[in-house]
């Protein structure tokens, strides 16, 4: 065996583990893949389709525009990246189960519900408190059924877990980047 196929090998077991597909038929795990990525990129395709830019202080013409990332890669790397859309595929590729069922239509209901709230842009402290909980809610939810069926799944779709990692690695880059004044 060479270098390269014994690459090739290390490579597909890993790929392996990392989506829980020991033993799947690799059309499955594709279909995992393209349905989960698919509905995800869906769900985010609608909800910035709804935003339009909008400046932070109107009065301001110096003010910044918040506005939608541009481009095609915009719109795939957040749901393709998602842990918790990666965790979908953990469960999708999961022997088929009553709870396999349950958590993947959790997901797809946090998705949509995100989406929803994305698209409503709420501006009233109520209801941004609604859609934070609403939210949190769903994804504890699914982190919850995720993991009964794959522990590492749930970790990583775990709102505690996951999300406040990837916050502090962000707000750690964040920090150390300069600032011009």
């Amino acid at each position: 065996m060479t270098d390269i196929d014994e690459l090739v090998d290390d490579a597909r077991d890993a790929a392996t583990g990392f989506l829980n597909a020991k033993g799947r038929h690799p059309g499955h795990v594709l279909l995992g893949v393209g349905l989960t990525v698919g509905f995800a990129l869906v769900a985010t395709v609608f909800a910035t389709r709804t935003l339009s830019p909008t400046r932070d202080r109107p009065d301001d013409d110096d003010a910044p525009v918040t506005e939608r990332p541009r481009g095609p890669l915009s719109l795939i790397l957040p749901a393709v990246f998602s842990v918790t859309t990666l965790s979908a595929v953990r469960v999708w590729n999961a022997p088929p189960a009553r709870e396999r069922t349950v958590a993947m239509t959790l997901w797809a209901g946090a998705q949509a519900l995100n989406a929803v709230w994305i698209a409503l842009r709420p501006a009233g402290r109520a209801l941004q408190i609604a859609a934070a909980m609403s939210s949190a809610g769903m994804a504890a939810a699914f982190a919850h059924e995720a993991r009964k069926i794959d522990t590492r799944a749930g970790k990583m779709a775990s709102p505690m877990g996951g999300g406040v990692r990837i916050a502090n690695k962000v707000q750690d880059k964040a920090e150390d980047m300069p600032t011009v004044h």
